[in-house]
Formats: structure tokens, C-alpha cells, sequence
């Protein structure tokens, strides 16, 4: 007892989270040191502290306390939450969640995701929308391995969403529930170290996004959430973040971060994210709700290309393991064969004559020439963008030179453009013929229009094959075959997508008129 009562003076005013612990553990309840976390929100290393101290009853991994502490345990009462008092009328919405959550991809840990609970994303849906009216509204997820996207297009129908994410094995699932439950939601590849994709610019009126839990991280997902919002005076930015209450610098740190892009914080609700896993800081996050100002979009302007590739905390994009920029992988590759551009970071001293361009200039706009070789300098942590980093050039023969030797190479996905090999840890990649068939030319031109409105492109190619279709006719026929395919670029669409793309391009050759006859 004395012991414990020592652990709680020296915690002060935070010793509320030691009582509820307690006070958790003695409500007859088995508890495994996970949920006990979860439950009181207090990071594993305060719980373990306090466990040490404690008897406990013990039934394999669960425990609970042997007999009641009388005057030390205090109410298991969690701060006040905004939205609490809502969510048992949507019991219903929770289980759906849970059911999604269950079967969604795992998180990968190089791009430190963990799982939210899934009352958790209801919850943020129902504080969207008891906040701000959904109506019309458009929401932009800055990622999304929770599935937000989901639980807020279910809980209101009215609002648009979309999701953009590296991870294509969760674009695939959203995408497949939100076509299986018929929700307003698109998904958009995109890695933010590289830009945020063009459709997902100045659309939406709230983002959201729980990024990794890094300075950089942090500033970089809030400042593409930024880059998102067309609503420059009203438009709002959920945030989660999360610290364990014996790191407040590392909060500092992240504050710092948000208030370098001029952003006012409304509100920071705390605890408010749950999550499986993360008990370093609690298995949960605050959420924070941020508003610009007028001098944050010059601040984004101004910082969001010196995040640097280093955002995450495990794996080679980590700033932990790393402590410097990314290393880039030129000078170890194999020298470029007589390129007449070179894309990426490469030695200064290589060809100093030859034009450079920076690798999120190449994906953001075609480039001014039509150079016949290219060579591109692709860093450790960035290699999923090599399909779109291809489709984004229209050389002849293009070497691409990666941190190591690729693990898999995209060669189905781009085999309508390119015939690739590796070599060690180089890309080469030879531009096909062009194809003789009707279907192979459509296909052919709207992947060589990498950087232009995928529809707009398939539009003209289709009118160009079919002869008898008027603009409008053409668009319907498109929308019909791949409604997924309207306002999107090539460079954007997730892999699910572009391997679709072949089988819808031949379907709109046989497509009846859907728009009534010309004229």
C-alpha cells in the first residue's frame, strides 16, 4: 500500500490515471494488460509500474486485483467526450464497423499503422457531424487505415468522400466495400512525401487524418490536408495525435510543427482515439480540431517540400533510424546510360550539364521536352512510386535506380506501356510499340496521357475509334463501363484500378449509347 500511494503522490495531479487504473482493475473484471491500457488510456509503462506494486489474481494472461484498495482506487471516469452520449444509438453502425475492421488488411508497421476501435471512427463521424453540417460537404481522409471514410458515408449519405493513401491494399478494400454498400467514396493513390493528387486539390471543405506520429509526419499530412481544402475560410482539419503523459515534449514538438503553418487549434479533445496497439502512449490519441488562417497557405507553401522523406518511426522512411534525410541510392547504382534528363536526387558532380527535375515536379506536370532516355533516382521509402513515376514518362528507354534490388516489379501493371528488367538494384525499362489494335490504342493513348483527365482522354480515343459518338454519348459510355474513371488522372488511380482499366476500355468498344442518339 505504501508503495502504490508513493507512485500516486509522485504523479500529482495526473495521479487520476493511476486511481482509475486501479479502480478498473477492482470492478471484478479479468483484464489483459492490453484493454488495461486501452481502457484507462495510460501509456504500458506507467501500467506496468503500477501493476508491480499491486496483488493481482491471475488467469493465464488476464488479471485482476485480489482484494479491493481501499481510499487509493478512484471512479473509472474517462474525460468528458463530445459525442459519447450518441453513440448508443448507433449500436447498429459500431457492428458494422467492427466487421469491416475485422477484415480489413492488416497495418503495415514501416507505415506505423495501428488499428483504430471501431466506436472510435463512429464516434468521428458523429462529431463531424454533429459539429459541422455534412450536407453537400466534401471530407478529404488523409490516409485512411481506420476506414473513416467508411463509417462517415455510412452514418450520413450526403457528404462526399475521398481517400487518399500509399497503401494500395487499402484503397482496394475501400474502394470493394464502398461499391458493395453503395457509398459515396473514391479512393486516390498518393504518397504525400510527393504531392497530393490533383483531384484531391482544393476539393474538400474538412480533412481528416491520423498520421504517423512524427514532427514530420505531422506537419507534412497536416499540410496536404491543407493543400485539400477549397474552403479557405470556413474549412476545418481533424487531427489525431497522440503522446504518452510522460513525453509532453514530444506533444511540444508536434505543436510546434502545426503552429509553424499558421493553423488556430478550436479544440483538442483528449483521449478521444482508441486504438489496437500504440500502448507506449496509451492505445490512444487526442483529436485535435484545426482551423487556417489566411497566412497558412503561404506557411504550406512555404514548408511542405522540406518535410523530407523521413516521417515515419520504424522502417527506412523512419527519422529514428535514419537521423538525416533519406539516403538517395545514385551513387551506388549503375551510371545512367547517356540520359538526356535526370529525375530525382542525384550526385552533383554526375553529368553536371544534363537538365534535372525534381521527382514531385515529374508526377505534378508533363514534362517540357520530349527527351527519348531518362534516368530516375528513386530513395529508399519511396519505391511505391515507381509504376506512376513510368507512367509519367514518355521517354523510350528510361533506368530507374532504387535503394536495393526490387522486391517485385510492376511489370503486369505497365505492360501495355513498358518491358521491364532489373539488374541488381536498376530498373530498365523499354517503351512497347505502339499497339494495332482498337482496344491496345485507346488503352495505349490514355496511359501515355498519364498527367491528363483519365475520362477526357478515353472520351476523344473512343470518338476517334467508334466514329459514331458525340462527346456526350462518349462520356456516358464511360461512366457506364468505369463510373470510378470521372475526374481522376492516370498517376492517381490505385493499382485496382489500372488493372481494371484494360477490361473497361474494352467494354466501351461494344457499349450501347447510353445518352440518346446524336444530335
Amino acid at each position: 500500500m505504501e508503495a502504490i500511494a508513493a507512485l500516486i503522490a509522485q504523479a500529482g495531479v495526473d495521479g487520476r490515471r493511476l486511481r482509475t487504473v486501479l479502480a478498473l482493475l477492482g470492478d471484478g473484471r479479468w483484464w489483459t494488460l492490453a484493454d488495461l491500457v486501452r481502457e484507462s488510456a495510460t501509456s504500458r509503462r506507467t501500467v506496468e509500474a503500477l501493476l508491480r506494486e499491486v496483488g493481482l489474481e491471475r488467469s493465464g494472461d488476464r488479471f485482476r486485483l485480489r482484494e479491493p484498495l481501499i481510499g487509493l482506487a478512484g471512479a473509472a471516469v474517462a474525460p468528458a467526450d463530445p459525442v459519447a452520449h450518441l453513440l448508443p444509438g448507433h449500436a447498429d453502425l459500431v457492428a458494422r464497423m467492427e466487421e469491416l475492421v475485422a477484415k480489413a488488411p492488416r497495418g503495415r508497421q514501416a507505415l506505423d499503422h495501428v488499428a483504430a476501435t471501431a466506436d472510435t471512427v463512429v464516434r468521428r463521424a458523429l462529431l463531424l457531424d454533429a459539429r459541422f453540417w455534412l450536407e453537400g460537404a466534401r471530407l478529404l481522409c488523409v490516409g485512411d487505415h481506420d476506414l473513416t471514410s467508411l463509417a462517415t458515408a455510412m452514418l450520413h449519405p450526403g457528404v462526399e468522400v475521398t481517400v487518399v493513401d500509399i497503401d494500395e491494399r487499402i484503397l482496394a478494400y475501400i474502394a470493394a466495400q464502398a461499391d458493395r454498400l453503395g457509398l459515396n467514396v473514391r479512393t486516390r493513390w498518393a504518397d504525400l512525401r510527393l504531392g497530393l493528387p490533383a483531384s484531391a486539390q482544393s476539393w474538400a471543405d474538412l480533412a481528416i487524418t491520423d498520421p504517423p506520429y512524427t514532427p514530420e509526419g505531422i506537419g507534412l499530412f497536416t499540410a496536404r490536408a491543407v493543400e485539400g481544402l477549397r474552403d479557405r475560410e470556413r474549412g476545418r482539419i481533424l487531427l489525431a495525435y497522440g503522446a504518452s503523459e510522460r513525453t509532453p515534449a514530444l506533444a511540444l514538438k508536434v505543436q510546434h510543427a502545426l503552429s509553424q503553418l499558421n493553423l488556430v487549434n478550436e479544440a483538442i479533445y483528449p483521449d478521444f482515439n482508441r486504438y489496437f496497439g500504440a500502448e507506449a502512449i496509451g492505445s490512444a490519441a487526442d483529436l485535435y480540431i484545426l482551423r487556417p488562417t489566411t497566412k497558412t497557405w503561404p506557411a504550406v507553401a512555404a514548408r511542405v517540400d522540406g518535410f523530407g522523406a523521413a516521417i515515419y518511426t520504424h522502417g527506412p522512411q523512419s527519422v529514428e533510424s535514419t537521423g538525416s534525410p533519406v539516403p538517395t541510392p545514385a551513387a551506388t547504382g549503375q551510371a545512367p546510360e547517356a540520359p538526356e534528363v535526370l529525375v530525382g536526387e542525384w550526385p552533383r558532380d554526375l553529368l553536371a550539364k544534363t537538365p534535372r527535375a525534381r521527382l514531385t515536379t515529374w508526377l505534378a506536370k508533363p514534362y517540357a521536352s520530349d527527351p527519348d532516355r531518362v534516368a530516375i533516382a528513386v530513395p529508399a521509402g519511396l519505391e511505391a512510386a515507381l509504376p506512376r513515376l513510368l507512367l509519367a514518362t514518355r521517354a523510350q528507354r528510361v533506368q530507374v535506380t532504387l535503394a536495393g534490388p526490387p522486391k517485385d516489379l510492376p511489370a503486369d501493371l505497365l505492360s501495355p506501356v513498358y518491358a521491364l528488367t532489373a539488374d541488381g538494384s536498376t530498373v530498365h525499362a523499354v517503351r512497347l510499340p505502339p499497339p494495332a489494335t482498337d482496344e491496345g490504342r485507346i488503352l495505349r493513348r490514355i496511359l501515355d496521357n498519364a498527367h491528363g483527365k483519365l475520362a477526357n482522354t478515353w472520351r476523344e480515343a473512343l470518338i476517334k475509334v467508334r466514329g459514331e459518338l458525340t462527346k456526350k454519348q462518349a462520356r456516358a459510355v464511360i461512366t457506364a463501363v468505369a463510373p470510378w474513371a470521372d475526374d481522376v488522372t492516370v498517376l492517381e488511380l490505385p493499382a485496382h484500378r489500372l488493372q481494371q482499366l484494360p477490361a473497361a476500355v474494352r467494354s466501351s468498344l461494344t457499349a450501347p449509347d447510353a445518352a440518346g442518339s446524336p444530335g
